[in-house]
């Protein structure tokens, strides 16, 4: 089954509620392909491997959290800007991309959609007076050492996460995905026993530290695959089409 591009568009913008939400790029359709979408293929970059992928795969549209034209780049169309658009362009491919909306959405969100795989509790934002925070405050069901809730991050995550002390005990959890890390002190006035993001910052060690609390950078990209497979599996779902999510992996 196909679907009209501008109705996957619309639909996906009012689901994430894009339109109005401040950001650092564009969100929604960044590059328009052809006019009718069969088959799907996400990720989390639209990068090159990305794209060479979902060519072979025979995409109409590439589903993305990280795409292009952010705020301070050069809006020169050379290097790998030129590279990766010819390949869409060339190939009559759609590019859809959501940044900020994919990180807060409450059901296919990045953060939310890791509590899920990290077995947490959603409780509420991590900072409710804040509306560009993104990051979310939860429970576990049992207390455990953080140094064990370290291994159940590796085992999920598929990578050996940064662990900066771990020796207390954790239940209450701070975490946002991603460039998260300067919502640490948000995380601290909270109240919790271990922040989690997907990066790290050489201030926050001594913030953890200094606190006596625990912390993971887990990775970014591995902290935010999880979004755009959902959503991708929703639109899938929503209009009857083909979706497969491509795993390009990244270490940072």
């Amino acid at each position: 089954m196909a679907i009209a591009l501008s109705t996957l568009v619309e639909h996906s913008d009012r689901y994430l509620r894009a339109p109005g939400l401040v950001d650092y790029c564009p969100n929604g359709l960044q590059v328009e392909g052809r006019a009718q979408v069969r088959r799907i293929v996400s990720g989390v970059t639209a990068s090159q491997a990305l794209l060479d992928a979902a060519v072979q795969a025979g995409a109409d549209l590439v589903l993305v959290h990280h795409g292009y034209f952010w705020k301070g780049e050069s809006p020169c169309i050379t290097g790998i800007k030129q590279r990766r658009l010819k390949t869409l362009l060339t190939h009559d491919i759609s590019l859809l991309a959501y940044h900020l909306p994919l990180d807060v959405h409450p059901e296919v969100g990045n953060n939310v959609q890791l509590a899920r795989q990290l077995g947490i509790t959603v409780e509420g934002p991590l900072a409710p007076d804040n509306p560009r925070c993104v990051g979310l405050l939860g429970t576990l069901k049992q207390p455990m050492p953080a140094s064990d809730f370290a291994q159940r991050v590796q085992q999920v995550l598929g990578r050996e996460p940064l662990l900066i002390d771990g020796d207390n005990m954790i239940r209450r959890i701070g975490w946002c995905t991603g460039g998260g890390q300067g919502y640490i002190d948000q995380a601290i006035a909270a109240g919790v026993d271990l922040y989690l993001s997907g990066e790290a910052s050489e201030q926050t060690f001594h913030s953890a530290r200094e606190n006596g609390i625990s912390f993971i950078a887990a990775g970014h990209h591995a902290t935010e695959r999880y979004g755009v497979q959902a959503l991708g599996y929703y639109l899938a779902r929503r209009f009857s089409l083909e979706h497969q999510f491509i795993e390009c992996a990244n270490p940072i």
